[in-house]
Formats: C-alpha cells, sequence, structure tokens
C-alpha cells in the first residue's frame, strides 16, 4: 500500500462510529498558539456537544496529524473511555 500524505485514518472512523450511533457529524477546529518565534498548532473536535482537544501541539505542515489526534481522543470518548488531559507537548516539531 502507497503511502498517502492525506490519509485520515481516525477522523474517517470518527465519522462511521458518528454515523453509527446517530449523532451529529464532528466539528474540528484548528487552534494556534504562539511560542517565540513560532507558532503551534493543535486541534479541537466536538461531538455530542462535547469538545475533545488533541494531546500534542504541531508545526504547521503536520495540521493533519493534530486533527487526526483530535479524533482519536473523541473515539475513546464516545467508546467509553476517559481521554486523558491534553498536553502542551511540542510533539511533532
Amino acid at each position: 500500500m502507497a503511502y498517502n500524505k492525506s490519509s485520515t485514518p481516525w477522523q474517517d472512523k470518527l465519522d462511521e462510529t458518528c454515523r453509527d450511533i446517530q449523532i451529529g457529524t464532528p466539528v474540528f477546529q484548528i487552534i494556534s498558539d504562539r511560542r517565540g518565534g513560532r507558532t503551534a498548532w493543535s486541534s479541537r473536535v466536538t461531538v455530542q456537544g462535547k469538545t475533545l482537544q488533541a494531546r500534542f501541539w504541531y508545526d504547521g505542515k503536520n495540521l493533519n496529524n493534530a486533527k487526526e489526534d483530535a479524533a482519536e481522543m473523541a473515539l475513546n470518548y464516545l467508546n467509553g473511555g476517559s481521554p486523558t488531559s491534553p498536553s502542551t507537548s511540542r510533539s511533532g516539531w
């Protein structure tokens, strides 16, 4: 299988789960935080009235990773897991 740069397995699974349990479509929001001379990027997703934030902050070229991270958190929440609290880690930098 070839590498697909725009692959979104967590986002796809989240969409599928929302359809399966008949709740609204997840709504993503990109957020930024100025850190010195650079900007860190992350994502939030709202599902079933709950907003969950990605665990990590990313470089701008990795925005899809931020959305994937948030989608994974939302899936854990919908599947009864307890999402971990957001981190200020600069993973992906």
